[in-house]
């Protein structure tokens, strides 16, 4: 499986690198799908997505998802749906990355990623800049990471 490189237009921001590999101008808005490889332990805040439904596939490496507090551990090969408006989060668990695609319907959230890699932003450092794109791309941010 080829890795995920700044030369086949991955971006990276705080050691995820992200790749949109169908983008929303290519299915009329109704999709997107990103391929994402995320370093073991690393996961975001808790958030809502305010517009999109995400689906979640496990590719390699292992998921802890947390969905309005019920926790779902996702292995190679599964995947889990999580529709719009519902909190959640997730955290790669083991000692071995994780890529997964995010599908998100409709498109237009990996916009989200792309500002955040092109500003470099960090937490919680630079919050209110990622707050400010949060807000734009439909997201709240609703609690800290997994422990």
């Amino acid at each position: 499986m080829k890795e995920l490189t700044k030369a086949d237009g991955a971006v990276e921001w705080l050691g995820v690198k992200y790749k949109t590999i169908l983008s929303p101008e290519r299915t009329g808005g109704a999709m997107s799908i990103v391929d994402s490889l995320s370093q073991a332990g690393s996961g975001p805040p808790r958030h809502i997505h305010h517009n999109e439904d995400e689906t979640f596939v496990v590719i390699k490496g292992t998921c802890k998802l947390w969905i309005e507090g019920e926790e779902i551990f996702v292995n190679p090969g599964e995947s889990i749906f999580i529709p719009r408006g519902k909190e959640h989060t997730f955290k790669v668990v083991g000692n071995m990355p994780s890529r997964h695609l995010v599908i998100l319907t409709p498109g237009g959230f990996e916009g989200f990623f792309e500002e955040m890699a092109a500003g470099q932003f960090q937490i919680p450092d630079d919050m209110p800049s990622i707050k400010e794109s949060a807000q734009r791309h439909n997201l709240s941010f609703t609690g800290p990471p997994l422990d």
